[in-house]
């Protein structure tokens, strides 16, 4: 497998906290990151990931930030993470839970969802750009932290294609917003048949382009359809 990153990615994730740590006695790092944060539709999907020594994995050269890799390259080191790594874990949390708890809260629970799914205990959490306030295992925020820190952009990876999956599921269900296109982000396109369409039952009913398509077209309420249940394809 040859991936052709070109000379432009300046910024390169690497292993200084994770050596770092490592040197400080902690053996089981995860990085952990999370997608669709921004999104309209559609869970918040957060991966944590432990990797092993690096030596052993001449791949992980071609990490990057999961937002820097398209869709081929990611799926290709998706499947070498969850072969080779120590561990990995998912958590997600759907739109309805969302709403009610809001975005922050959302995240944080999907990321201690994949830290609990570990098959391994860690011994040290690199977050990017949050914390885990009621988790007890020693951890570190780090902003920027997909574009640095190589278990967290691992963990990108895992989070992004597992999320995408997710929605190509999501737009056979609820066909005509073109969910396997935007993945629920507020693309013209999304909009448009947001318009046309109202709100299906994993639009975020609270995020203001939604909330306000409802006031302005006196919508009956924000009372959420019946979801159609469906298998998150997980790691």
């Amino acid at each position: 497998m040859t991936f052709d990153f070109g000379k432009d990615m300046s910024q390169l994730p690497n292993l200084d906290h994770e050596n770092e740590l490592q040197a400080q006695g902690y053996e089981l790092i995860a990085g952990i990151d999370e997608v669709g944060r921004g999104a309209l539709a559609g869970p918040v999907v957060a991966s944590a990931v432990i990797l092993t020594h690096p030596g052993s994995l001449p791949w992980l050269g071609l990490v990057r930030d999961s937002k820097e890799l398209d869709s081929r390259k990611r799926e290709s080191l998706f499947d070498l993470i969850n072969k080779e790594a120590v561990a990995v874990g998912v958590g997600i949390v759907p739109s309805q839970v969302i709403d009610s708890v809001n975005i922050l809260k959302a995240t944080k629970l999907a990321m201690m969802q994949a830290v609990e799914k570990l098959p391994k205990q860690p011994h040290f959490l690199l977050i990017d750009r949050v914390t885990l306030s009621q988790c007890p295992i020693p951890q570190r925020g780090i902003t920027r932290g997909d574009k640095l820190c190589l278990s967290i952009a691992c963990a990108s990876i895992i989070a992004k294609v597992t999320r995408d999956r997710i929605m190509e599921e999501f737009d056979q269900i609820y066909p005509g917003y073109g969910f396997a296109q935007h993945k629920g982000y507020g693309t013209e396109e999304h909009i448009s048949c947001l318009q046309k369409l109202g709100p299906s039952p994993i639009h975020r009913l609270y995020f203001a382009p939604v909330r306000n398509l409802i006031a302005s077209q006196n919508l009956p309420s924000l009372k959420r359809r019946e979801v159609v249940q469906t298998e998150f394809p997980l790691p």
